[in-house]
């Protein structure tokens, strides 16, 4: 099993690699709204996914895996969530395979990430309380049921989904389809990774912040490790194959460079080395801090929640969005 988790890790990573869609430069261009292609392989790949998974799901192939929609945590971990996406660059997938291929920030954003898994850990009992209120596991098909009305929807929502991602190429005016190609391919794999002859989980990477800072202080003698310790173990693999694929494919390529500022944070934040440590730590605080208020990630619940209609998934999407455009305006300026 860690073999097969940690190829989809690889193939994770590869797949983001092939459209840059892990690197600084295209991440903080979103938030600049100057580059599309992550915000256009997310919304085809729920698309292509929702349909698909749905239909495996039908067939006995696999299960939901919804995550609840807690209505505090989802709308404030999302706008938190995108603050930190929008400053760090990065989202907790991607910093691996970044890293992979020698981007120093990236190395920062994830002692930032667990120093913050490290404080929700120690918070989650005095704030659990506010988060709330947990209207579960909703979903389109717990809402509507297993019906014909529910597959219409489904073809009708995934035609919107992909019709979407297309009308943003056309208002960037964009020529590269790598961003498709990559998003179709990040589908396959999450319904390959979903499947009850693999792995019987959704992919997921922010889980495995907090389980490995607490792993390593020892702050493991509380409720929330006891919850994570499976998916978190399961997601530090997987990211470690990303890792290596980051590290490998960018040394085949010859593009493998230690890196600390990348011409976007040249561009609008200057070439001063400590201010970009420093949020990039900070970056990488607030992105694991508002993952675990909201329960997952760009990967785990915008990506594998969006591709199951999943109530809570689709609303963190678009708070985690009006977080990273409005940090965004404010923090990238041009000099």
């Amino acid at each position: 099993m860690v073999a097969l988790i940690l190829i989809f890790g690889f193939l994770f990573g590869a797949i983001l690699q092939f459209a840059n869609l892990n690197k600084y430069n295209v991440i903080s261009g979103l938030a600049v709204r100057k580059d599309f292609a992550v915000a256009k392989a997310i919304a085809v790949a729920i698309g292509i996914g929702a349909i698909l998974l749905n239909f495996e799901i039908a067939f006995g192939l696999a299960s939901y895996h919804v995550k609840p929609f807690i209505f505090g945590g989802i709308i404030l971990g999302g706008l938190i969530f995108g603050a930190g996406m929008a400053i760090l660059g990065y989202c907790p997938g991607t910093l691996a395979i970044s890293l992979g291929e020698g981007s120093l920030d990236a190395l920062i954003g994830i002692l930032g990430g667990l120093a913050g898994g490290i404080v929700y850990t120690l918070l989650l009992p005095l704030i659990q309380g506010s988060l709330g209120p947990n209207f579960g596991n909703v979903s389109l098909n717990s809402i509507i049921g297993t019906n014909s009305l529910f597959y219409i929807l489904i073809f009708i929502l995934g035609g919107i989904f992909i019709g979407a991602s297309f009308w943003l190429h056309k208002i960037e005016k964009g020529k590269d389809l790598k961003w498709l190609y990559s998003g179709i391919a990040l589908a396959l794999l999450n319904v390959i990774v979903f499947s009850s002859m693999s792995t019987n989980r959704p992919i997921g990477a922010s889980t495995a912040f907090p389980y490995l800072a607490d792993l390593v202080t020892g702050l493991t003698n509380n409720d929330y490790f006891t919850k994570i310790q499976k998916p978190g173990n399961w997601e530090i693999i997987f990211l470690f194959g990303a890792f290596i694929a980051g590290l490998i494919i960018s040394i085949l390529k010859k593009e493998f460079k230690l890196i600390l500022i990348h011409d976007n944070w040249l561009y609008y934040k200057g070439k001063s080395v400590w201010k970009r440590i420093i949020w990039s730590f900070i970056g990488g605080f607030l992105l694991i801090i508002g993952a675990r208020m909201a329960g997952g990630c760009t990967s785990g619940h915008i990506l594998s929640g969006g591709m199951q209609l999943a109530f809570s998934s689709l609303i963190f999407a678009l708070f985690v969005f009006i977080g990273l455009l409005f940090t965004g305006k404010i923090f990238y300026k041009e000099q």
